[in-house]
């Protein structure tokens, strides 16, 4: 026989109900024979059968159905109960509207100013937000005039409204019609199909250093986009300065020029005022024991790391062509090697993080290529994107360096005279320096991957000048000493009723006449070829600017305090770092960084000894703890003292200390030398009362 499952006891249904409180809530069971189903299924079943409210004999609603509500969807909301509700509410006018714009759109295209709690302020409103209409096309064309028995004729859509406009339309045409623009007629003209890329010149491009570099984008605070200094528009990337300004308008960008000591330096200053009127520009030589520039990019990143002052440390990402010296930059900032780095392209593989300070990380990426219809082969070779022993035919690059070098570098370089064509200036470069085959023939090959290594490592001088002209300053800016000393970081708010607040970084001046040009140029490109007159005069105006500037500056540095970070300032491409690490504040810089000084003389490479005592002096005033501070200068002193310089001490480098056996009598070698006598010792430890 079977066995049947038993209903509980009494008991054991009157416990289980005493337990919850609610006659529901507890009940597991059904009276009757099938108390195989509890009480939540009861209600599920009363729900399907009960779906139908109660009438009465007017028809209305006497009891209504479970999940049945009485009131039409969409009249009636909740209101969220909140005490803001009660408070003040902040609104804005059309007026004070349009005073934000104005006030936004005069510092918007300046690359030196920023805008400050961007959070509390309604950018949203800067622009004007013009709503797109719908179409209602079926107010315009019913469904019965376009489709059926009364459907109407559409008018065709002519591109002229009559004979004449079309004869006017026809000979605009003509006149501005290019043969060479004509791809039509350049396809199939010689009865050849051009070949497929090679895969080689697609480097740069995967999707996997796409994704290193959006990371790199996405963990920066401020980008440094590093350029080469010979062809600064060849190596930008269009796609990541759109990217920035459309997806991430709050992060910062910077144009790095590198290579500079392969340049003269009036292309550098060229390129540097081009560059400067869309994004902050520094000239770099990446050297770890002789660099320019280094102080001026050291101090733009800690006036950024001021800006962000909301964040305990900010990153700096640094992007660019490959084999434009990212690396080498890391390298230079930290003063020794934290990065490989190589004279090919794609050695850095991943992005790696290094400390620079203690609120400045810097962030190391792989070259990224931005690939353009426009660049040929030829273009992106000579860039430095691919690795020359991976190219199959070199020779055919070679006319392209002969028509951008002029012929005088290229013969000091390889010692030759003259040449007809390519393959003979191959072929007496082969000669001279014994690249042969068997039989004595020339190595073309051998030879023209030497010439573009020496191409693109910059052994052979080539630069290029950019093509816009460049950006002159106002008058009130260039020749005013007061507005460039003004131009120093400053803070600006508007009297509106949001408190805009505009943080201006000050600009980077540099003295272009440091760098060490490591290229022989010839003189005629060694000064200022194809500079015009003015902008000669505008230069000559910076420059005295500038030597204002870094007058008022040695008058302000007395009263300034050490933890002034606002002044952008340069140092000579000599400068040691051992200089100027310690003008730093110990908090912000490790053990082996080798940082920038905030406040440097425009005028000197290192800060001035007369000018150390006076801050020594300033900081010993302030402290309690430092007792019998010595006193100021007074100004004939400080003028007396500017006006000559003390020498330099002359030390032996070669000699690092003194050996022992040297000095030591030991088993009486050096008994006959001459040994110091009791009055010296005893005035050496300090007793100097001496008979």
């Amino acid at each position: 026989m079977g066995t049947f499952k038993k209903e509980r006891s009494g008991a054991g249904k009157s416990a289980a109900s005493a337990e919850g409180g609610h006659s529901l809530t507890n009940v597991t069971h059904v009276k009757g024979v099938n108390f195989y189903r509890n009480a939540k299924q009861v209600r599920q079943l009363n729900m399907i059968k009960g779906g139908k409210p109660t009438r009465d004999a007017s028809g209305k609603i006497t009891k209504a159905a479970v999940f049945q509500t009485r009131l039409a969807p969409g009249t009636q909301a909740r209101v969220q109960s909140d005490r803001r509700w009660f408070e003040n509410t902040r609104v804005v006018g059309q007026k004070e509207l349009d005073s934000f714009r104005d006030a936004i759109n005069s510092k918007l295209n300046d690359p030196y100013s920023f805008v400050l709690r961007t959070k509390q302020l309604p950018l949203g409103l800067v622009s004007e937000y013009q709503k797109q209409s719908r179409m209602h096309l079926l107010d315009t064309e019913t469904f019965g005039s376009t489709f059926g028995p009364k459907a109407q004729r559409k008018k065709p859509k002519l591109n002229a409204a009559s004979m004449e406009d079309l004869a006017t339309h026809v000979d605009t045409k003509i006149g501005g019609y290019d043969v060479d623009k004509d791809e039509i007629l350049k396809v199939n003209v010689d009865g050849t199909i051009p070949e497929a890329r090679d895969p080689i010149f697609k480097k740069g491009q995967s999707k996997r250093i796409w994704n290193e570099l959006y990371k790199v984008i996405d963990s920066s605070d401020v980008i440094i986009h590093v350029l080469d200094a010979r062809n600064p528009e060849g190596t930008r990337c269009p796609n990541v300065e759109r990217h920035l300004k459309k997806e991430a308008r709050h992060k910062q960008l910077i144009f790095v020029l590198n290579k500079c000591d392969l340049v003269p330096s009036w292309v550098t200053e060229k390129w540097k005022r081009t560059l400067e009127a869309e994004y902050p520009t520094v000239a770099f030589h990446a050297n770890i024991n002789n660099s320019f520039g280094k102080s001026a990019l050291i101090n733009l990143l800690r006036q950024f790391s001021k800006l962000h002052s909301d964040k305990k440390q900010i990153s700096v990402g640094f992007v660019g062509y490959p084999n434009t010296g990212k690396s080498s930059i890391i390298n230079t900032l930290k003063a020794k090697k934290v990065c490989c780095v190589a004279p090919i392209p794609g050695e850095t593989k991943v992005w790696q993080y290094i400390t620079l300070m203690k609120r400045i990380y810097l962030i190391d990426c792989p070259g990224v290529v931005y690939g353009s219809s426009e660049d040929t082969e030829t273009d992106i070779v000579l860039k430095g994107v691919v690795r020359i022993e991976n190219i199959s035919l070199p020779e055919q690059y070679i006319p392209a360096i002969i028509e951008r070098v002029r012929q005088e570098y290229l013969a000091r370089t390889y010692s030759l005279t003259s040449w007809t064509d390519y393959v003979d200036f191959l072929s007496q470069i082969a000669t001279r320096s014994g690249k042969l085959l068997k039989g004595g023939d020339p190595d073309i090959n051998t030879v023209a991957k030497m010439v573009l290594n020496d191409f693109i490592r910059g052994k052979i001088p080539y630069y290029t000048l950019p093509k816009k002209p460049l950006a002159i300053l106002p008058e009130a800016e260039s020749t005013s000493a007061t507005a460039i000393a003004e131009s120093v970081s400053t803070e600006v708010e508007l009297d509106t009723p949001h408190d805009i607040k505009f943080k201006t970084v000050s600009r980077v001046e540099q003295k272009m006449s440091h760098i060490r040009v490591l290229q022989n140029y010839l003189p005629d490109e060694m000064e200022h070829a194809g500079v015009s007159k003015e902008e000669l005069e505008h230069e000559a105006a910076l420059a005295a600017a500038a030597n204002d500037k870094s007058s008022i500056d040695d008058e302000l540095d007395y009263d300034s305090g050490d933890d002034d970070v606002t002044e952008v300032s340069t140092v000579t491409a000599g400068t040691k770092s051992s200089q100027w690490r310690d003008e730093l504040s110990d908090d912000e810089v490790l053990k082996d960084d080798s940082t920038s000084s905030s406040p440097i003389s425009k005028n000197s490479a290192v800060t001035s000894p007369l000018k150390r005592l006076v801050s020594t002096t300033n900081r010993a005033a302030k402290s309690t703890k430092v007792k019998n501070a010595p006193a100021a200068f007074s100004d004939e002193e400080v003028d007396r003292r500017h006006s000559k310089k003390e020498p330099r001490m002359t030390t032996n480098k070669k000699k690092v200390g003194s050996n022992f056996y040297d000095t030591a009598n030991v088993k009486n070698r050096n008994r006959n030398k001459s040994r110091p006598d009791a009055s010296s010792k005893s005035a050496a430890k300090g007793k100097w009362n001496v008979e």
